[in-house]
């Protein structure tokens, strides 16, 4: 258990249907190799000051990477995870940096979380407050402003996954779904989908942990202090669950998962991945056989993270990227 930040482990993981998935046993070598191009990075980049619940303005920036290369780049906007606990934009450096060198603009943002009082809505928000802001400055980093792609990993796969399912389409908190044109693809590794479904391969005690009122889910959905499970709204529930968005409409996703996965299912990802194919639009879902959630440093993996930093599976992203925007 990780009390502190309402998160669980699993101790198992069962088998998750792989039929509509690309299933690769990915060597830990070669690398990424860096440094095929001039990167310009800005740093800590303030983008929006959002009121919190006491009252005070939090202020939020972003790190925008830049490759040094003639012409306007298409925009990736990256949305690091932290279990809705933590929100460090500095995460994935190097797999950010591989990605600006193949010729995006790479934006790592800041975004409110459970610290914050921030439920879902506001997690969006931010991501929609970020893109605008980057549409509002192409000029000054070279970006192509109706070339925009959304990248999140755990936490902010699920936060990239709402936002390019709504943004520009449906309305989540209020706003005019007209103020902000769609994001051209999406792609979420392992990122939390369904919160219902988040520990459906899981151990017992991990399932009745993510059911309860102390999960960060149940605390992301409802508030730290609310007292209330996943259940307890289910209004609220279907509000914050990407699904309710999936039509034929939606732009094209891209999905990576773990079958080693203990932090969030691997059937995570997979609903998602079939909901979007069933509703006709484009959707592409890679699971890594024996991969973890990443490089996490309290899943005690020292090679955890090998998997997710080959030039094979970065190269996936990129030629989906490259593929869609």
């Amino acid at each position: 258990m990780l009390k502190e930040t309402g998160g669980a482990i699993s101790s198992t993981v069962a088998p998750s249907d792989t039929s509509t998935s690309i299933v690769v046993a990915v060597a830990p070598q070669p690398q990424l190799d860096l440094g095929t191009c001039e990167v310009e990075l800005h740093h800590d980049v303030g983008y929006a000051a959002p009121t919190l619940p006491d009252g005070t303005t939090y202020q939020l920036a972003m790190d925008v990477q830049v490759p040094r290369s003639p012409g306007r780049k298409p925009l990736v906007v990256y949305v690091t995870g932290g279990g809705f606990f933590l929100h460090a934009k500095a995460n994935a450096l190097p797999l950010r940096t591989f990605v600006a060198e193949a010729g995006f603009v790479v934006a790592s943002i800041d975004y409110r979380t459970i610290g914050e009082g921030a439920t879902f809505a506001d997690g969006v928000a931010d991501v929609r407050a970020a893109i605008r802001f980057l549409r509002d400055n192409a000029d000054e980093y070279g970006i192509d402003p109706a070339r925009v792609a959304l990248w999140g990993e755990s936490a902010g796969g699920y936060l990239a996954a709402m936002s390019g399912l709504t943004l520009g389409r449906h309305s989540l908190a209020g706003e005019d779904p007209a103020a902000d044109e769609p994001v051209r693809a999406v792609i979420d590794k392992f990122g939390v989908g369904d919160f219902a479904a988040l520990a459906a391969d899981f151990d017992e005690a991990t399932r009745a942990h993510y059911a309860g009122p102390d999960s960060n889910l149940a605390w992301y959905l409802h508030g730290r202090d609310s007292g209330r499970s996943p259940a307890d709204d289910p209004a609220t529930a279907a509000r914050a669950n990407p699904h309710t968005y999936v039509d034929a409409g939606a732009p094209p996703f891209l999905f990576l998962h773990g079958s080693a996965d203990t932090v969030i299912s691997p059937s995570a990802t997979l609903l998602l991945h079939n909901a979007l194919r069933a509703a006709g639009a484009e959707s592409t879902r890679f699971v890594l056989t024996g991969a973890s959630h990443g490089d996490l440093p309290f899943l005690d993996l020292p090679d955890g993270g090998l998997a997710w930093s080959t030039r094979e599976v970065m190269g996936w992203k990129v030629d989906f990227l490259r593929a869609w925007t």
